[in-house]
């Protein structure tokens, strides 16, 4: 992470009363509605967390009541594992009657909390990508505004297959749990029609931090596209491995969730030139909500928001417009006023499905470019493509009650 930006960001704590003292004194209203961003604040995925943190602080500031109740808002750090995720999410459900959620940066501890968000009789918003969210383990408290692992990988390996027809051998890198998993069946069932030959996989853990021997199995199968199916400080890593190998000039690269704009910056322009990613969003979208969004997060740390720090603000300006909507904070009548809900989204028109509790909205394909042909600091990359790719409900597998 540039330690530019990470101060500029983190300067939100010493800035107005109500982004740093302030949330304390709200969450001890007796009258307010309790929140909670429960993230990897530390660990692998800290990052991310703290932008996710700064996400959900912004459209409570942003609000500050609702139904004339104060909003309160608490950050809770679940460190990435399902085990400290759910007790947290259990404490601050009994310790502080907090019922609105809106974390899990990773799929394993956002299965965990949605499942133990619906015992306390919340609700649970997440950016987590696997397809099981809202599909075989979906439940009626949880709903998720990114695109699952099935949408990223249509929206990504499918126009790439299209725009690269000579690229016919494939090689994967994937972590090993639900998320990884996910985005490796979805790219094997897109080679399988498109006849594309996959050359290899290499599987590693969430806590691995070197890629060496895994790049080199990949270079010995000769593939046309390395196809990185990691995430944040990992996927970042194996792309800096991979070009210290030179693997960028034998062939493409495609990371396919990338984790956006600070990821860009912790690379620098030189690693990202020529390199694919997808994306869940990004900041120069032309849509009103997200020019607002832009403007927000100038005005207050002079910087352009990221992914995560841009799907937490929504997962909880969501939850706010729906307790607005329902003109209660019962969770149930909120869970109501979510589904089927229609609104002009980060991405442009977005919908909560109703039957699954999957937002559906965009999914982007970006190249980087040279730094010679960045036009501001945060120009990182060109969008090739995007589009909104879902599988059917009675394909999810997701039956809710």
């Amino acid at each position: 992470m540039q330690r530019r930006h990470l101060l500029q960001l983190s300067a939100l704590g010493a800035l107005p009363a109500s982004l740093g003292l302030g949330r304390s004194v709200w969450a001890q209203s007796k009258d307010s509605i309790q929140f909670a961003c429960p993230v990897p604040m530390s660990g692998a995925f800290a990052a991310n967390g703290k932008y996710a943190d700064l996400g959900m602080k912004l459209a409570i500031e942003q609000y500050g009541k609702a139904l004339g109740r104060p909003l309160a808002y608490t950050v809770l750090d679940t460190e990435g594992k399902p085990a400290t995720a759910v007790r947290k999410l259990q404490e601050s459900s009994q310790q502080q009657g907090t019922r609105f959620f809106a974390g899990g940066i990773l799929s394993s501890e956002a299965l965990a909390m949605g499942k133990e968000a619906e015992k306390a009789g919340g609700i649970f918003i997440t950016t987590a990508g696997a397809d099981e969210i809202t599909g075989k383990d979906c439940n009626s408290a949880t709903f998720r505004w990114s695109a699952p692992t099935f949408g990223a990988i249509e929206q990504t390996v499918r126009p790439l297959i299209e725009s690269l027809p000579k690229a016919k051998r494939w090689y994967t890198i994937t972590p090993q749990y639900v998320f990884g998993d996910g985005l490796l069946t979805a790219a094997k069932n897109i080679f399988k029609e498109k006849g594309i030959e996959h050359v290899g996989n290499s599987y590693h853990s969430l806590t691995e931090k070197e890629f060496s021997g895994y790049l080199t199995n990949a270079v010995a199968a000769k593939p046309d596209v390395l196809l990185l199916l990691n995430f944040g400080a990992q996927s970042s890593d194996t792309l800096r491995q991979a070009i210290s190998f030179g693997m960028n000039k034998n062939m493409t690269i495609l990371i396919a969730w990338a984790s956006g704009l600070e990821q860009f910056e912790s690379l620098g322009a030189d690693l990202c030139d020529g390199v694919y990613f997808g994306a869940q969003y990004w900041h120069t979208v032309d849509t009103p909500l997200n020019r607002d969004l832009v403007q927000r997060c100038n005005d207050k740390f002079k910087a352009n928001p990221n992914y995560s720090l841009a799907g937490h603000y929504i997962c909880t300006k969501l939850m706010i417009d729906a307790i607005i909507k329902a003109g209660t904070a019962d969770p149930k009548a909120v869970v109501a006023a979510l589904e089927g809900m229609k609104y002009q989204g980060l991405t442009g028109e977005e919908e909560v499905r109703k039957a699954d509790h999957q937002v559906l909205k965009s999914y982007y394909l970006l190249k980087g470019k040279a730094k010679s042909k960045m036009k501001n600091k945060d120009d990182y990359v060109d969008v090739v493509s995007s589009g909104k790719s879902f599988l059917p409900v009675d394909q999810t597998g997701c039956k809710l009650a």
